[in-house]
């Protein structure tokens, strides 16, 4: 079969189409036919290295010198092409979509992936639209709802709402019944008020933590600000949602945006705040909750450009660039 590979860390010039051997599912696996997959961030850190503090935080992921995983991309969609000995969930021919985690390997023709990571595919969404969903949309649910325990007439700040999981975070925080305030840069405020968000600030012109607005919950998508700047945009007793974030600046970062989640878990908590850090969920519940969302017609993703799978590298340069804007989808 075809995958886009890369034995060691770099640009998106180390990714290579090749003829790799299908895999074979171990018991509680599937081998899924994939129809699609989409980049995320993870995918640019992991192909990087960077920061190289990630290297020893997440050794199953990436090694010192390369990753883990020579297969890159993690969400996928796709039909089930055979089931391992202890699956009994799935049948050849079922249409399902997930998030590969730490095992990687969705810029393939083929992956094999444990049941439980796995849930049936929204019957209204196509391939693609299936394949932007798993990794942002599960990082948005599990940040808003279950996290930052968002509740109906209270207020959310989504910073970096244009992203693929910030796009999903505004259409859920409304579903749940919030005000939602979205920052973004000037080309992308038209796309987040048609999400539904109640306010848009654009951050060229204007800085959410001076305008004296207090928010319940702020899930921050960026790392681009102080824990000063963040709390400042907090009602009392409010909920910070951290999640990661960075960009590349042509050389890995010693520590990149691992550093505002550091001082997160060290400063000194204001009484009633509560500080929470997201980690990289995969979990068919959330999966579960997501078509559900989809197809109560509350959620809706949005896709920017989609590839072929040989053209990856050209994708992760555009998602590096800064330029995506929601979801880079790979057809296979």
């Amino acid at each position: 079969m075809k995958a886009i590979v890369a034995h060691r860390y770099g640009s998106p010039d180390v990714l290579r189409l090749q003829e790799v051997d299908r895999p074979v599912p171990a018991p509680d696996e599937l081998l899924v036919r994939v129809h699609a997959a989409s980049l995320n961030a993870r995918d640019w850190h992991v192909l990087r290295g960077d920061p190289y503090l990630a290297r020893l935080a997440a050794p199953q992921m990436m090694g010192l010198r390369g990753p883990r995983r020579v297969i890159r991309g993690t969400d996928f969609a796709g039909t089930v092409e055979a089931v391992g000995a202890d699956v009994d969930r799935y049948r050849p021919g079922d249409e399902v979509y997930g998030d590969t985690g730490d095992l990687h390997g969705a810029f393939a023709e083929y992956l094999c992936v444990p049941a439980a990571q796995v849930e049936s595919k929204p019957a209204s969404l196509s391939f693609a639209q299936a394949a932007a969903l798993p990794l942002a949309g599960n990082t948005a649910l599990l940040g808003v709802r279950d996290v930052g325990r968002l509740r109906d007439g209270q207020h959310l700040l989504v910073n970096g709402a244009s992203g693929g999981v910030g796009t999903f975070a505004v259409q859920i925080g409304k579903a749940l019944g919030a005000t939602v305030t979205a920052v973004c840069r000037t080309r992308n405020v038209d796309l987040v008020r048609s999400l539904g968000a109640d306010h848009v600030v654009d951050y060229t012109t204007h800085d959410f933590a001076r305008l004296g607005r207090r928010h319940d919950v702020v899930l921050d998508l960026v790392g681009n600000r102080s824990l000063a700047d963040l709390r400042r945009a907090l009602v009392p007793g409010g909920t910070l949602v951290l999640s990661g974030g960075g960009t590349f600046r042509g050389r890995p970062a010693l520590v990149g945006p691992m550093a505002l989640l550091l001082r997160a878990r060290l400063a000194t908590r204001v009484a009633g705040e509560r500080r929470e850090l997201l980690a990289t969920p995969q979990s068919r519940e959330l999966l579960a909750g997501l078509r559900d969302l989809v197809e109560a017609g509350l959620v809706d993703p949005v896709v920017d450009r989609t590839y072929p799978l040989a053209e990856v590298p050209e994708a992760m340069r555009y998602l590096e660039g800064e330029h995506a804007r929601a979801k880079v989808v790979i057809t296979v």
